[in-house]
């Protein structure tokens, strides 16, 4: 009896150690850029042109007026006319460039102050529901007031900005820091890690993908308002946005003009996304052993 159990110990044992051996020797990989391209950004091409084959479609169609919807190719004529005009890349720029610059601001507000909300229980429990009820507001709502603080210029534009992706970074990283094991925390102030290198070196890497959420819904919420303080708050001194260019081509009745200015909003989103926090989030995947060969 007893050489039986024996066995059968070591049998669990062997198996626990081949399951180990097993995880120790899951590849992990770089993706191949031609394999990028085919399943990141071959499907929402084939989808951009579904798009356009059923817009054409419905403009043949005559499901309504052309003065509601625009031919595909009459919002080509006025990109293709921007851009001769040599318009096209100025106007993005000057909102893309407002867009990351607030952006960054709102990373270097909302960081810190999200690790005081999640380190400090009387911060927390101070300005914690602030935070909630600021993310929740509508950042249109804040470009009135905005206008009437700084007057139409750029640091119009940054307040609103700033107001709408602050509590957005400052929330994503609070709950990214309470999704952090105990374990992690206790073994970190065991080896010496308290304070701001705690927070540095066992805190930030530990809720690093909550964290990287609320930094994606940060952007967007920047770039929303931006787009929402562009569009009301337009002015001859503010330069032309994108914002600028949509209510331009609504007071000019513009329709193309109008297809055009959000179609080159939402490229743009689409573009920072893939540019920038798509190769992060396979970076955190990957170093977490998470990015593996299918």
């Amino acid at each position: 009896m007893a050489s039986t159990d024996t066995k059968a110990k070591s049998e669990d044992l062997a198996g626990l150690e081949a399951g180990l051996d097993a995880l120790d020797a899951v590849e992990i990989r770089r993706t191949p850029v031609r394999e990028v391209l085919v399943k990141k950004v071959l499907p929402p091409f084939l989808a951009i042109g579904l798009v356009l084959a059923v817009w054409q479609i419905l403009v043949s169609a005559k499901v309504t007026e052309e003065t509601k919807l625009p031919a595909p190719s009459a919002v080509w004529d006025s990109l293709a006319a921007m851009w001769l005009q040599g318009t096209l890349l100025e106007v993005v720029w000057t909102s893309v460039s407002r867009g990351l610059l607030g952006f960054l601001l709102a990373l270097a507000i909302g960081t810190p102050l999200g690790l005081l909300v999640a380190r400090v229980k009387f911060v927390r429990a101070a300005i914690g529901p602030i935070l909630q009820g600021l993310q929740s507001l509508p950042s249109v709502a804040w470009v009135p007031p905005a206008v009437l603080w700084f007057g139409l210029n750029d640091a119009m534009m940054f307040t609103v900005i700033l107001l709408g992706a602050v509590p957005s970074i400052a929330n994503g990283l609070v709950s990214g820091i309470d999704q952090v094991p105990p374990l992690f925390l206790r073994a970190g102030r065991t080896l010496g890690a308290t304070g701001l290198r705690g927070a540095r070196h066992i805190v930030m890497p530990a809720a690093l993908p909550g964290y990287l959420a609320g930094l994606k819904q940060g952007w967007a919420f920047s770039w929303r308002s931006l787009m929402a303080a562009e569009i009301i708050a337009s002015s001859p001194d503010l330069g032309l946005g994108l914002g600028q260019l949509l209510e331009n081509g609504r007071n000019n009745i513009d329709l193309p003009g109008v297809f055009l200015a959000i179609i080159l909003i939402l490229v743009v989103g689409i573009a920072i996304d893939l540019l920038i926090f798509s190769p992060l989030e396979r970076y955190v995947l990957r170093t977490r052993g998470l990015l593996v060969k299918s």
